[in-house]
């Protein structure tokens, strides 16, 4: 199989349509407790809680596209966010729309300053300075405060400066460089349109990048699926932010080695070996009693938890891909449609379907549906009943945010 590269028309429209808006104007697998996401609704609606107005956003002062080292047209910004959801998201949040107005208000209670002049290095602490930043860019890019700019590149500009990276490429360290860059790469992608980013500091945090994410990043974990897709995940937002075409390649040839491995397919038949299986696929991918296509590795592993995470990494790094021209979802629309929905009604209804030994299903849920379901549904126009179900009446009602999995409904509810 090979990845599906758009016509060039796909790159060059929406490069016209930036430049129009001013967008070249000079203006261990184990997870903590996470945080509940807000309550929605499940059909958009107003909020008295917000009072922007579009006119107070000035023009993202981004390079609409720059060439990578071999040639590659990179679109900025263009990881996990592009500048068609930005733009639709900060006009739903200023007319007080709802689930983003009510997202966007828990959000931004985490787009604070931080006080720290070095890098940390315990894993909860580096979750919480990569969380900060990516809830500042955020914040920025929703509002035009320059306030919340000046919170993110501060917190960037210290991990480019002082952080000292990894002990050794191998074990938790691969997962930790995974949520880390996951969040600090989106980050710093949406942060390089900021105009008051000095080039040196920029750079910096590009080097830094390279030199102390890359050895974590490209040494494939061969836990359980969800590590090298985590990684996968943080790849390819920092290739883009990079200009990286090498990393951005190594991130889709990593993509078709996992997925097969990760989402079954009947049509495969059989599941492809992979470096960790252990020679016995049954036992890897916890012993399940129906192998139907939806199934993950990790479904029968906790009934749906890590799942989550699996999923959510595929359908970032697939998006990141679509946002540079690449449509991983097409091809891997026959995993990726029924693992959404499978998943989706086993928590719809507390049972696994059949497909594990023990029948019933995590109880958590996380803030992850919104991606996949926006590019199927939104962009494609094709049904996926179940999916739509659980996040009008679930997610954007209790979705958690936790580690990569960051305020998906705020980012992508409705953005095509």
């Amino acid at each position: 199989m090979e990845f599906y590269t758009k016509s060039l028309v796909a790159l060059i429209i929406p490069v016209m349509v930036f430049v129009l808006i001013g967008c070249g104007s000079s203006a261990t697998d184990s997870v903590s407790a996470p945080s509940p996401a807000p309550s929605s609704s499940p059909s958009p609606s107003p909020s008295p809680s917000s009072s922007l107005s579009p006119r107070s956003i000035p023009a993202m002062d981004c390079a609409s596209a720059n060439t990578g080292s071999s040639g590659r047209v990179f679109i900025h910004p263009g990881a996990l966010n592009n500048r068609t959801d930005l733009d639709f998201v900060r006009t739903q949040i200023a007319a007080g729309q709802n689930p983003w107005a009510r997202a966007f208000n828990e959000m931004k209670t985490l787009a604070t300053r931080n006080k720290s002049t070095t890098a940390p290095t315990t894993e909860v602490a580096q979750k919480n300075d990569a969380r900060k930043a990516y809830a500042n860019a955020l914040a920025w890019a929703y509002t035009g405060d320059v306030k919340y700019a000046e919170n993110a590149i501060a917190i960037l500009n210290i991990w480019g400066k002082t952080f000292s990276g990894y002990p050794s490429a191998d074990g938790q360290n691969l997962l930790q460089g995974g949520w880390i860059g996951a969040l600090l790469g989106p980050a710093a992608e949406i942060m390089r349109c900021y105009p008051g980013w000095n080039p040196a500091d920029r750079a910096s945090v590009q080097t830094m990048f390279r030199e102390k994410f890359y050895p974590v990043l490209n040494t494939m974990s061969t836990w359980n699926g969800n590590v090298d897709l985590t990684q996968i995940d943080a790849m390819m937002s920092i290739a883009v932010f990079n200009d990286d075409e090498a990393e951005f390649n190594l991130g889709l040839q990593r993509m078709k080695a996992r997925f097969p491995a990760y989402f079954y397919l009947k049509s495969d038949g059989g599941v492809p070996s992979i470096a960790g299986d252990g020679g016995d696929a049954n036992k890897f991918w916890s012993n399940p009693t129906l192998w139907v296509d939806g199934l993950t590795q990790e479904t029968c592993r906790d009934n749906g938890h890590h799942a989550q995470y699996g999923l959510a990494s595929a359908l970032h790094a697939a998006e990141v891909a679509w946002n540079q021209g690449v449509d991983v979802y097409t091809e891997q629309s026959n995993r990726f449609i029924p693992a959404l929905e499978l998943l989706a009604a086993q928590m719809l209804t507390g049972d696994m379907q059949g497909t594990c030994v023990n029948n019933f299903a995590t109880t958590d849920l996380y803030d992850t549906w919104e991606i996949g379901y926006n590019h199927y549904h939104n962009r494609m126009g094709l049904s996926l009943p179940n999916t739509e179900k659980l996040i009008t009446t679930e997610v954007r009602r209790r979705g958690m945010n936790d580690w990569n999995i960051f305020y998906e409904t705020l980012t992508h509810a409705g953005a095509k």
